[in-house]
């Protein structure tokens, strides 16, 4: 297939369960471009996707946004970053991995398969920690959202108020990357035009994607973000396993 029409299918999928969910394009994006594009020029589509998406996104679901429950997290994503980074080249990534989407196979179908989630209790402290994690696995492997939206779900946050928590903090780390990204030169202007592939092709789906969650309820939306989470893990597996396996 021809790499812009990989692209733009993997956009426009990607920008609608983004609008949907408000997270997880990369996890879809991944799943058409690691088929026929170079890993570091996916990853860099990837945050400018997904960064796309949430700036979307903040224009179109205004709801739930508290800048008070907010800066925990974005303060402790902040710090997290940077030391994702550095421990990067000391981590065995396929272990990482496997250990890491394991953990998200097991407990979110548990979670959705519960009548009753456990409500945990948590304060600023405790969501800057959450944040910090979310920061040091953003910097890592770019699993920012992951653990920030398990930390909603279990805090009992309603939809409005989580969808603006992670939607908001997503976008300060995908900023914060993007800039690394520019700042380190791997922003090209051979790039430039699969960028504008990337933003014509999400445009629409994504705010389809939005139009939808509008009208969806809090069960069918605990759902959807705990069924892409668990798709998280499985992806994560899929990569992982047969890499472990290969080294006998």
């Amino acid at each position: 297939m021809d790499p812009l029409y990989l692209i733009a299918l993997g956009a426009i999928v990607a920008g609608f369960v983004q609008g949907l969910s408000g997270f997880a394009f990369g996890m879809v994006a991944m799943s058409f471009w690691a088929w026929g594009l170079e890993p570091q020029v996916a990853a860099v589509l990837t945050v400018f996707g997904s960064l796309t998406g949430q700036l979307i996104a903040v224009f179109s679901v205004r709801r739930g946004f508290s800048w008070a429950l907010l800066w925990p997290f974005v303060l402790g994503g902040l710090a997290g970053i940077p030391l994702g980074v550095w421990v990067l080249p000391y981590l065995d990534m396929l272990w990482f991995k496997a250990v890491f989407g394991a953990l998200l196979v097991v407990w979110c179908p548990l979670m959705l398969l519960a009548p009753r989630l456990p409500r945990l209790r948590g304060g600023r402290l405790a969501d800057g920690a959450v944040g910090m994690v979310g920061g040091v696995l953003g910097g890592i492997g770019g699993f920012t959202g992951t653990v920030p939206t398990l930390w909603c779900t279990l805090r009992g946050f309603e939809r409005d108020t989580q969808r603006a928590v992670i939607q908001n903090f997503n976008l300060s780390m995908l900023a914060v990357t993007m800039l690394t990204y520019l700042g380190s030169g791997l922003v090209t202007r051979a790039l430039l035009p699969w960028f504008a592939v990337v933003a014509l092709a999400m445009l629409l789906p994504a705010v389809l994607g939005t139009r939808l969650y509008l009208g969806i309820s809090e069960l069918a939306f605990r759902r959807i973000v705990l069924g892409l989470l668990t798709l998280s893990g499985v992806a994560m597996l899929l990569v992982a396993v047969p890499g472990l396996l290969a080294r006998g």
